[in-house]
C-alpha cells in the first residue's frame, strides 16, 4: 500500500468517527477525480457536480462501512459516484421513454418539441463513445469495458484479466483520459 492510500484510509477512518476536517481533506484530495468520472459518464457538468455532492454525502454517512481490503478510498468513492451516475442515466432513460409514449402534446409548457430528437442525440452519443472506445489500445479498452459496461470492480477486472490491480487501474485512468480528449466538444 502506498503512502497516499494509507493517508486516505486514515482520513476516512477519522471521518467515520465524525472528524469533519479529515473528511474535508479527503474531499480536497479526491473531488476532482470523482468529478471527472461523473462528467465523463453523464456528460453534463451541472448534473455531475450535483452527483459529486451526493456521492460525498453518502461517503460521510457511510464512512464506517468502508473496508480497506475491498477498495482504496479513491476506488470506493469512484464506485459510489459511478453507481449514482448510472442511476441518474437510467432514470433519465425511463423518463424519455415515458415522454415519448405520452407524446409531445403533454410537455407542460404548451409547446410541441421535435419528435425523436432525444433518441437521435442519445444514439449519436452512443456511437461517439463506441468509436472513441475503438480508438483506445486494446488493453485500456478491455479494462474500461469490463469495469463500466460489465459492472466489475477494479479488483474483479484484475482477477479476470490476470493482471496486477495497479496495472488495471492505470489502464482505466489512461483510457478515461483518452476518451475525455476524444469526446471533448
Amino acid at each position: 500500500m502506498d503512502a497516499e492510500t494509507a493517508q486516505d484510509i486514515q482520513l476516512l477512518t477519522r471521518a467515520a468517527g465524525g472528524d469533519r476536517t479529515a473528511f474535508a481533506d479527503l474531499f480536497d484530495r479526491h473531488a476532482s477525480v470523482v468529478l471527472g468520472v461523473l462528467v465523463s459518464l453523464v456528460r453534463d457538468r451541472a448534473a455531475a457536480e450535483e452527483l459529486l455532492q451526493d456521492t460525498f454525502l453518502q461517503a460521510w454517512n457511510e464512512a464506517e462501512r468502508y473496508r480497506p481490503a475491498r477498495a482504496t478510498p479513491r476506488g470506493w468513492l469512484v464506485m459510489m459516484a459511478r453507481s449514482r451516475a448510472i442511476d441518474l442515466l437510467r432514470s433519465q432513460g425511463a423518463r424519455m421513454k415515458r415522454e415519448v409514449a405520452v407524446g409531445p402534446e403533454l410537455l407542460g409548457d404548451g409547446t410541441v418539441g421535435p419528435v425523436g430528437t432525444d433518441e437521435i442525440e442519445a444514439d449519436e452519443r452512443r456511437r461517439a463513445v463506441l468509436a472513441a472506445l475503438q480508438g483506445l489500445p486494446v488493453e485500456q479498452r478491455q479494462c474500461i469495458e469490463l469495469a463500466f459496461y460489465g459492472g466489475l470492480s477494479h479488483r474483479q477486472v484484475a482477477d479476470r484479466l490476470e493482471q496486477p490491480l495497479g496495472t488495471v487501474k492505470s489502464r482505466i485512468l489512461l483510457g478515461m483520459r483518452r476518451l475525455k480528449e476524444a469526446l471533448a466538444p
